[in-house]
């Protein structure tokens, strides 16, 4: 671990301790091969336009070399993206990040013909094709899933200026990258003994668990007085980003951006707004927890940067990366034997890039291309809540790793609806072992606090996003540009609303909205608290022992977009178009607030 005032460079880490990242490519050589092919070949793919109706085979030949080019376009992208993401200051990678998105928007274009060409085909015909060869069955859920959207798909002609556009549509996003990770300098700060140590979004996070008022107020204040002075840049930069959103929804006939994004997975838009209801219902369990806070602390104001600190003094413990390995298989060892050997092989096989190095792209994600291993980031720090970022991460990888097992190419990418439900899970078998191993009250408390800052976090705090963005994409809808001010006046307004009056809501949190990288993949984090609702569901029935849960988990987790979203996770008894799960879940909350408050009288 890097516990000294300054980061390392990239050079400076344990090989050991970076991901085997030439499992995908050995060399930059071999990545530039395959550049120079995949641009060859798809400017060949022209050669297929206007012969997709022919016959079986030609339909058949088409949809193969289309994924064939996919493929490698894959293995491309990720190499390039994730050798950038090592060290976002290296020039080199940053290049090569750059040539794989243009080519991925030139791959877009030379394929955007088969969509609209796949629609022009009669569907009497279609079915003909299906009867006479048999291996293009394998095509029949793509072949169901383009008429279903047959609407949304444009004429050839206008798929391939709307796959030249994408490119430009990623500026916002980017740009915000860019700012965010290689050019904002947070400057320093002082950490518990006083010393001067430079402030990153890794560290941001540390010091605001710090016991320390001082050094969390001084994290706070720092850190959003370096968004502040770009307030207007970022403000920008987000609204180009929701008018980008707008241009494609609107060029493929969507109601709004919502529909669209919520469309690809088949997502009514009432499972987003009924989350919203159920969790406005809920919001006195928060305010509960804020005042149950404020009085455990002992303050008489409670500020936005003492929502972090754990209040229990056993939190100052930090585990190892062997140990945070050792516990995260013992917390998921009801799912298995088999599940079990799949997490071993991703600790030992190289999946992982561990700590945080200068540079080094924030947060956590799991990624990859099909046909090799999963990999995992991190920027691990030794606290349990990174514990619970490597069981989460892991989630995410051990279910692609199950759906490329399972399913061939075209179906082996889940949707993001699910994706969390996977993650999720697995963090509550783990809060669940780490509950049952507990030595006495102390511990309990303090595993209850985090359980309970964690579904603050991911339901309360996601939803507010999620709320944030459904209320800023309207009004540009409605013909309004967004500005600093009133992004600012926005998020101020909802963070009162789901914080309550229990906390002195500090100006500078108005800023927040401007540090969230995931509102450049707008109505995306509302899936973070639906998720974590299905997966309590799915926990509970695998803790309970429900005979064959595991079985059908697996199933699930073996699906990829082979079923709907909504199908998949019937496999495990979960029904989201339901309000149960979202309600359940939040009944849990309170209930553990009660436990809380019992504990720490």
């Amino acid at each position: 671990m890097n516990n000294g005032g300054k980061i390392p460079a990239r050079c400076e880490m344990k090989k050991e301790d970076q991901w085997q990242i030439e499992d995908l490519y050995a060399s930059d050589e071999l990545w530039e091969q395959d550049f120079q092919k995949l641009k060859e070949q798809m400017q060949e793919f022209s050669k297929y336009e206007g012969t997709m109706g022919d016959s079986a085979e030609q339909l058949y030949q088409v949809l193969t070399e289309q994924d064939r080019l996919n493929m490698l376009m894959e293995n491309v992208y990720v190499y390039a993206n994730q050798k950038n993401h090592e060290d976002m200051g290296n020039g080199t990678y940053q290049k090569m990040a750059g040539r794989a998105q243009s080519l991925m928007s030139a791959l877009s274009d030379a394929v955007s013909f088969v969509e609209s060409e796949l629609l022009e085909i009669p569907q009497e015909k279609l079915q003909k094709f299906l009867e006479e060869k048999e291996k293009l069955c394998l095509y029949k859920r793509y072949i169901d899933e383009k008429f279903r959207e047959k609407e949304h798909i444009l004429s050839k002609e206008m798929e391939a200026v709307l796959a030249k556009v994408y490119e430009l549509g990623r500026a916002p996003q980017n740009i915000f990258q860019m700012f965010n990770n290689a050019d904002i300098d947070f400057g320093t700060v002082h950490d518990e003994d006083g010393r001067e140590v430079q402030l990153s979004h890794g560290r941001y996070i540390q010091f605001l668990e710090s016991k320390d008022v001082n050094v969390r107020r001084e994290a706070f204040e720092t850190l959003y007085e370096a968004y502040e002075k770009h307030r207007n840049t970022l403000a920008a930069a987000f609204d180009a980003n929701v008018k980008q959103e707008l241009f494609f929804a609107d060029m493929r006939h969507y109601g709004s951006s919502r529909e669209a994004a919520l469309s690809y997975s088949h997502i009514p838009l009432e499972v987003y707004d009924r989350l919203i209801e159920a969790v406005h219902e809920n919001l006195p369990k928060m305010y509960q927890y804020v005042d149950l806070r404020k009085k455990i602390m002992g303050v008489d104001e409670l500020h936005m940067y003492d929502v972090y600190v754990p209040l229990v003094k056993q939190a100052e413990k930090k585990y190892s990366f062997e140990e945070a390995k050792e516990i995260v298989k013992k917390g998921l060892a009801p799912l298995g034997e088999e599940y079990a050997q799949i997490l071993e092989e991703g600790f030992s096989g190289g999946w992982i890039d561990v700590y945080e190095n200068q540079g080094k792209r924030s947060g956590a994600y799991s990624w990859g291309a099909y046909g090799t291993h999963p990999y995992v980031l991190l920027n691990y720090n030794g606290s349990l809540n990174h514990v619970f970022t490597l069981a989460h991460e892991m989630g995410h990888a051990i279910h692609s790793y199950y759906s490329d097992q399972t399913q061939p190419y075209p179906y082996a990418g889940y949707r993001i609806f699910v994706a969390e439900v996977a993650s999720t899970c697995n963090e509550a078998l783990l809060i669940h072992y780490l509950l049952e191993h507990a030595q006495d009250d102390q511990e309990k408390a303090y595993l209850v606090n985090y359980f309970l800052d964690q579904f603050k976090g991911t339901l309360y705090r996601q939803t507010m996003f999620a709320e944030f963005e459904k209320i800023v994409h309207e009004q540009v809808q409605n013909g309004e540009s967004l500005t600093a001010d009133g992004l600012c006046e926005t998020y101020y307004k909802l963070n009162q609303q789901y914080f309550g009056d229990g906390i002195v809501h500090d100006s500078q949190i108005a800023m927040e909205w401007s540090r969230i990288p995931h509102f450049y993949t707008p109505f995306y984090v509302y899936q973070y608290a639906t998720g974590f609702s299905a997966a309590i569901a799915i926990s509970s029935k695998i803790l309970a022992g429900e005979p064959g849960i595991v079985e059908n988990y697996k199933k699930f987790l073996s699906g990829g977009s082979s079923m709907d979203c909504i199908d998949l996770l019937k496999l495990c008894g979960v029904d989201m178009t339901s309000p149960q799960p979202v309600n359940d879940a939040l009944k849990v909350f309170g209930e553990y607030v009660d436990v809380f408050a019992e504990i720490m009288k």
